[in-house]
């Protein structure tokens, strides 16, 4: 028998001592980084968390529970009994069972009132069904991700089961070695702002911590991780762990399992189809650019590697390294990652992108950790200059501002990333035109943007209380307000440009492709319009130099050919709507971590903020710091 053989069986023996026959087990399986129990007796696992919790004391893993196939009633009867028992108001609009775990996914509009239905409940239902049953809140706004990614794990379902498997044999493995020696490489994202990669290396295991690409890179070498230069076989990786779904994080994703990747991607349970939406429009446009690394059967691959985590749940990705997802404030799903290495020796921070700041979204950055010795912050507005308004200020320059160009009849252009800024401007705009402060006109929103938010409402868990609680109890959504008005296809946009006033909000955020370009070419040459950026604004995007000061830009159009653009709308910044943490948030944030560190690395940033933030971090805390450019390797104990 195999050591991974051998270890699984150690661990039935351990649950099958815990667990009374009347607990009907069947068979305990790997589910990836979870111990999965398989029982005739659903009612009495379910209903006995001292009993489970008992298990997961003595087997130091996550148990979850599953029914025995054999009391699966087939789809078909499942889905006719679901629809026998559920309310007519609640919404009904969608039914996935998902064979490789046993469970049904249902999606409703109003999730409180199937929840308020006693056939509804979590015990019940597995009884009569044989299925665990997952309530889901779906938006009224269709989207197709969500369909992509339901569809991608139907069809791969024993694929599935088998990759589970083998991810669980691979995490439990027996250590080869006591050391705790714990290496960094720098691959991406240092002394930059794009292709965030790093490597962390156990003398038991190698973690992939995002992998992004750049999108102001002139050339192969600084548009993607540097792989190469790491020597990485991606068949030793152990796992990809990924903070967010932004392309300068995700982007190269799908690159891996093209060339050889098979391992787990976790992520937290809204990252996986945000990411989803922005792979597969970054591969529709990589091909109309003929700059294709991968395709779509590459995103579709990434899917069912992936492992969503809801925060704070701890989760074993290798023999040595547990993890912990926790909101780091700056997107939907967005997570810093803790990582619990060897029996508690070292326990490393990545803050991701962060906010450490109200916003209308989301919660501020969690910093509630047990032990951190090593924290890796990022550092993109680390200047002592880099200093954001209030928010109150902010909405009422940026509201003045569109005012200022809708009495003038003119248009204002919002270029923003599909996710997050988009998402907050439109909570904005929303609030100020039902208050009478905004000028009441169409607001058009690109389709893109639309598809992201109906992820938004997919998942209010993860948003700002207030927000949340509008979504889930009041059942309403300040994103599907009357105000907007959704542009699905390019020959829609004519209308939009013949609208005055208007406002106008696109992707890409920096300029860098995107139906934004469309707009910009046709809005940018007159006085009375006006462009107004919400967002970072990389070095080297189209975007840095429009908001620098070019006066005169070349665009392809859709004919393929070149188009020179005369700038002369106003163009404006306005700061303190953005996902990252200012120079106070940074330092308030490392301050108040407890224990005291021991070290801080910095990332994510122009090299001479970056060096300043360490420098500071160093005088006045008294911690080690430092700013490691790409291609460093960093003992960190």
């Amino acid at each position: 028998m195999s050591q991974a053989g051998k270890i699984a069986l150690n661990l039935m023996e351990v649950i099958a001592k815990k667990i009374p026959k009347e607990g009907g087990i069947t068979r305990v399986e790997y589910e990836g980084p979870r111990i999965a129990l398989y029982t005739k007796n659903p009612r009495f696992l379910i209903g006995n968390n001292p009993l489970i919790s008992d298990i997961v004391n003595s087997v130091k893993k996550r148990v979850v529970i599953r029914c025995d196939i054999s009391l699966r009633k087939s789809e078909e009867e499942t889905r006719q009994y679901i629809g026998d028992i559920a309310s007519s108001e609640s919404g009904l609009s969608g039914i996935f069972f998902d064979n490789a775990i046993g469970e049904v996914i249902v999606d409703v509009n109003k999730p409180s009132l199937l929840k308020q239905q006693s056939e509804f409940n979590l015990l019940d239902f597995a009884e009569k069904t044989g299925w665990i049953i997952n309530i889901n809140k779906i938006s009224t706004i269709p989207s197709t991700t969500l369909k992509t990614i339901y569809q991608t794990l139907k069809s791969t379902e024993t694929e599935r089961e088998k990759l589970f498997r083998n991810f669980g044999n691979n995490i439990f493995r027996s250590r080869l070695t006591s050391t705790n020696e714990v290496t960094l490489k720098t691959l991406g994202g240092f002394q930059e702002v794009g292709r965030s990669s790093m490597l962390i290396e156990t003398g038991e295991s190698k973690i992939l911590l995002d992998c992004g690409i750049h999108p102001g890179a002139k050339n192969s070498f600084s548009s993607y991780p540097r792989f190469d230069w790491a020597g990485i076989d991606l068949q030793d990786l152990d796992a990809v762990i990924m903070s967010h779904a932004h392309l300068d994080h995700s982007g190269f994703l799908p690159a891996l399992f093209k060339y050889g990747y098979n391992g787990p991607v976790y992520c937290s349970e809204p990252t996986l189809p945000l990411m989803t939406l922005l792979l597969n429009d970054a591969v529709k446009i990589a091909s109309m650019e003929g700059r294709q690394f991968y395709d779509l059967v590459d995103v579709r691959d990434m899917i069912k590697h992936c492992v969503p985590l809801s925060f704070d749940s701890v989760t074993d990705v290798s023999p040595d390294i547990k993890i912990v997802l926790k909101n780091s404030g700056h997107i939907l799903g967005s997570a810093s990652i803790h990582l619990h290495i060897g029996d508690g020796s070292h326990n490393i921070v990545y803050s991701g992108d962060f906010k450490y700041g109200p916003s209308s979204l989301l919660e501020p950055a969690i910093l509630n950790y047990p032990r951190v010795e090593t924290l890796i912050v990022e550092g993109t507005y680390g200047s002592k200059i880099d200093i954001m308004p209030s928010r109150e200020e902010v909405d009422t320059d940026f509201v003045h501002s569109i005012n200022d160009t809708i009495k003038s009849d003119g248009k204002v252009l919002i270029p923003v990333p599909a996710v997050g800024r988009a998402q907050e401007i439109m909570l904005v705009l929303s609030r100020y035109m039902n208050s009478g402060d905004l000028i009441e006109c169409p607001i058009f929103i690109e389709g893109m943007i639309s598809e992201a938010t109906a992820i938004h409402i997919n998942y209010p868990e993860y948003l700002e209380r207030n927000l949340r609680k509008q979504i889930i109890e009041n059942d309403e959504s300040p994103f599907e307000s009357d105000y907007f008005t959704i542009v699905n296809h390019p020959s829609q946009r004519s209308e939009v440009l013949q609208t005055n006033p208007c406002i106008i909000m696109a992707t890409s955020g920096m300029l860098e492709g995107g139906p934004v370009l469309d707009y910009f070419g046709k809005i940018s040459n007159k006085k009375e319009n006006k462009i107004i950026f919400v967002s970072y604004q990389v070095q080297g995007t189209l975007g840095r130099r429009v908001l620098d000061g070019t006066s005169d830009v070349s665009l392809v159009n859709e004919d393929g050919k070149i188009q020179v653009v005369s700038i002369k709308c106003d163009v404006e910044k306005i700061d303190g709507f953005s996902g990252h943490s200012d120079y106070n948030q940074i330092m308030k944030y490392v301050s108040r971590l407890r224990p005291k560190l021991k070290r801080v690395i910095v990332d994510h940033g122009e090299k001479r903020k970056l060096e300043n933030l360490s420098h500071i971090i160093n005088r006045i805390f008294k911690i080690p710091a430092s700013a490691p450019a790409v291609r460093e390797a960093i003992k960190i104990c």
